[in-house]
C-alpha cells in the first residue's frame, strides 16, 4: 500500500511539473503578429530613407534659372549624392546663401570646383587662367560683379551662376559669394512644371 501510495504521489507530481502547452492556432497568430509588425517597420524605415534622400523638395524662386528652371517650379533634390561623393561642375544644387537657416533656398549651377581661380572677363568665365567652354549656350554676362577680379576658391568653396546670367544673384555678388560645402542640401534630379519642361533634369 506504501508503495502504491508513493507511486501515485510521484505521477502526482509528475502531472503538475508538465508545461502548460500553447495552442498551436496562438503560436500561428504571434508568429504573424511578429512577421507583419516587422514587415511594416521595414516598409516605412524604406519610405523615409527614399523621402530623405530623394524626395526633399524646394521651390525655384524667380527667374534665374531660366530656360532650365522657372519661377515657381518645384524640384526634388538628391540628398545621397553629395554624402557619397563631392558636387561637380555642371551640377545644378539647392543650398542656404550664407548658411541662413531661415531665409529660402537659393537654386544655382556649380561652375568653379575648390581650389580653382575664378574671373569673368568679356562675358567669359576664366578658370584658372583658361577659358571655360560651356555646353550650352548661356547669355554673354554683362556684369562680372566682384568676379571682375580673380576669385580663388576655399577648399570647401564652389562658385555658382544661374542660368540666365544676367537676371541672377549668384557667386557674383558679396551677398551670396562662393558657397561652402556644408551650405548645399542637395542636386537637383526632377522638375515638376507647369511651364511643360518638368521631368528628369539633363546637365
Amino acid at each position: 500500500m506504501k508503495k502504491k501510495a508513493q507511486k501515485q504521489q510521484d505521477m502526482g507530481v509528475m502531472e503538475f511539473a508538465q508545461p502548460v502547452s500553447i495552442p498551436q492556432k496562438k503560436k500561428s497568430l504571434v508568429r504573424n503578429i511578429l512577421l507583419w509588425t516587422f514587415e511594416i517597420l521595414v516598409v516605412i524605415l524604406f519610405a523615409y530613407v527614399v523621402v530623405y534622400f530623394f524626395g526633399q523638395s524646394r521651390k525655384n524662386i524667380g527667374q534665374s534659372m531660366d530656360v532650365t528652371l522657372s519661377g515657381g517650379d518645384t524640384v526634388l533634390l538628391n540628398v545621397m549624392a553629395y554624402q557619397l561623393g563631392a558636387p561637380k561642375r555642371g551640377d545644378v544644387i539647392s543650398f542656404k546663401p550664407n548658411g541662413s537657416m531661415t531665409g529660402h533656398s537659393s537654386i544655382k549651377r556649380i561652375i568653379g570646383l575648390p581650389g580653382e581661380t575664378i574671373q569673368i572677363k568679356d562675358g567669359m568665365i576664366y578658370i584658372d587662367g583658361s577659358v571655360y567652354l560651356e555646353k550650352k549656350n548661356y547669355p554673354v554676362m554683362t556684369n562680372p560683379g566682384i568676379a571682375a577680379d580673380e576669385i580663388k576658391l576655399g577648399e570647401k568653396e564652389y562658385f555658382v551662376l544661374g542660368d540666365n546670367r544676367n537676371n541672377s544673384e549668384d557667386s557674383r555678388f558679396a551677398d551670396v559669394g562662393p558657397v561652402r560645402s556644408e551650405y548645399i542640401e542637395g542636386k537637383v534630379w526632377f522638375v515638376f512644371s507647369s511651364q511643360g519642361h518638368g521631368g528628369f533634369l539633363k546637365d
